[in-house]
């Protein structure tokens, strides 16, 4: 079962309470919890959501100590208290949520409601089916137009993957910690930071958050890497999330392969699709129709739509789509979308009511304030950028070989070695240059970045050990 974020954590306890006017002790609440959810939640982490409540004035409490029993505020109505301060700092839920039109408000209501007064039901393949590329759009004419002109960069006509190319090291930073924040993780975006570039693991956190943040790192990786060869196919999408899951799946053999099992989304009342061959039909059709479409952010924000609702994978759907939906944009040297700044709320509620009602607006509305944010980011960091280096673009790929050569080959790093590796991969007039960098990657290198040389962690981990003995 997909671990439950925050959010959905949250509305679990109030909906469980509501249940019982009475109030409920938190071993009580405890057992309850893991009865509808199918895993215990830690109990330190049940007693922060407890007060989270509590502080926003929805829970109120009676008796002290294991006594304490947690009630509804009576009188609250499900409107209310979607929009009671949620943090414990005081900041209103208004301020943590974004610009919703008329339609987005409609759907966040109906989807706040507690679970009991929301109708179970299951996919649609009706939903799919009825959308025809080039015919049906979930984006306006003018609202892709709009989202086109915050996107355009100057590396439009330069080869595919350039502009994100030029952002890596931002962008790997920005979404994998953002993509992450809202899948639950608590790693900070300076945490994530010297993860990524400096391989160190943040002091106080677990090996699952570490693993998610070094596994979005290879997806982003992989799919800039490999610009000129990944597209909309089964093939792109499969390792997409065999590299999102790596280590974090029960059965290993899940990762990378559509799911043969039923699942449950916790926190909702939608019932994925659970016969195996249903879901390789619609993922088929699924991908056939992302690739027919010719808009990219209308593909970018299809694959937000339509990949988490069909649950093609065991877990980390969600994941998938949003790297997923980088994709068009990554093809198109268009601004990436790195979800920073997010609300999990707004994200998770639009996400709800594609699954409940089958409506878009709502998470349209995120994806649009989403994309704004990203425009704003990477195109003011790309006006101070320095040019690339030209000849780490001519030999990007002769620089990864080498590396690889020296890595898999259990070489040091010497000056003869760097010198042989240049005469190998580098013209004669670069190749005292070549070395120079083949060296700086080397030096620089750590398991925090062996993907971007796609290297596995067992091959850097022999290598570093002949490097460094003992």
């Amino acid at each position: 079962m997909p671990r439950a974020t925050p959010t959905e954590e949250l509305q679990l306890i109030e909906t469980i309470l509501a249940a019982h006017p009475g109030g409920l002790r938190i071993a009580d609440l405890e057992a309850e919890m893991a009865r509808q959810q199918g895993a215990q939640l830690n109990r330190r982490t049940l007693q922060r959501r407890l007060q989270k409540l509590v502080d926003a004035q929805r829970l109120a409490t009676e008796g002290d100590s294991v006594a304490v029993v947690y009630r509804l505020v009576q009188g609250v109505s499900a409107q209310a208290l979607a929009t009671a301060t949620v943090a414990t700092t005081g900041t209103a839920e208004a301020e943590l949520y974004v610009p919703v039109s008329a339609e987005g408000a409609a759907i966040r209501d109906q989807v706040r409601l507690p679970l009991m007064h929301r109708r179970p039901v299951g996919y649609q393949r009706a939903f799919l089916d009825a959308y025809q590329p080039g015919e049906t759009f979930y984006l306006p004419q003018s609202l892709r137009l709009q989202l086109h002109e915050m996107g355009r960069t100057s590396a439009a006509e330069r080869p595919v993957g350039t502009y994100a190319r030029n952002v890596l090291g931002r962008l790997l930073v920005d979404l994998s910690w953002a993509s992450s924040r809202l899948e639950g993780n608590t790693y900070t975006r300076l945490d994530t930071q010297n993860l990524i570039e400096r391989g160190q693991v943040a002091t106080g956190k677990d090996a699952i958050e570490t693993q998610m943040i070094l596994n979005h790192k290879a997806a982003i990786e992989m799919l800039i890497d490999g610009a000129d060869e990944v597209g909309f196919d089964a093939f792109t999408f499969k390792n997409l999330h065999a590299v999102l899951s790596q280590d974090l799946l029960r059965d290993p053999l899940s990762s990378g392969r559509l799911r043969r099992r039923p699942v449950d989304v916790s926190g909702t009342v939608f019932l994925p699709l659970a016969l195996p061959q249903v879901i390789e039909d619609s993922f088929a059709l699924l991908l056939a129709k992302a690739a027919a479409i010719t808009d990219p952010f209308e593909q970018a924000f299809f694959l937000m739509v339509q990949l988490p609702y069909l649950q093609p994978f065991e877990d980390v759907n969600k994941r998938v789509s949003r790297i997923g939906a980088n994709l068009p944009l990554i093809l198109h040297n268009l601004c990436p979308l790195s979800f920073v700044d997010v609300p999990e709320r707004a994200y998770v509620e639009g996400t709800l009511g594609v699954y409940e009602l089958n409506r878009v607006e709502l998470l349209r509305d995120v994806f649009v304030w989403a994309y704004e944010r990203s425009c704003q980011r990477y195109l003011a960091i790309t006006q101070t950028m320095v040019e690339p280096d030209p000849l780490k673009i001519k030999y990007r790929e002769a620089l990864i070989l080498a590396v690889q050569s020296v890595v898999t080959g259990l070489r040091l790093p010497s000056p003869a070695v760097m010198a042989e590796l240049a005469q190998a991969h580098a013209a004669v007039p670069d190749r005292a240059a070549f070395a120079d960098m083949l060296g700086a990657a080397l030096q620089q290198l750590h398991e925090g970045s062996i993907a971007r040389y796609r290297l596995r962690r067992s091959e850097y981990l022999a290598w570093r050990a002949v490097k460094q003995p003992g």
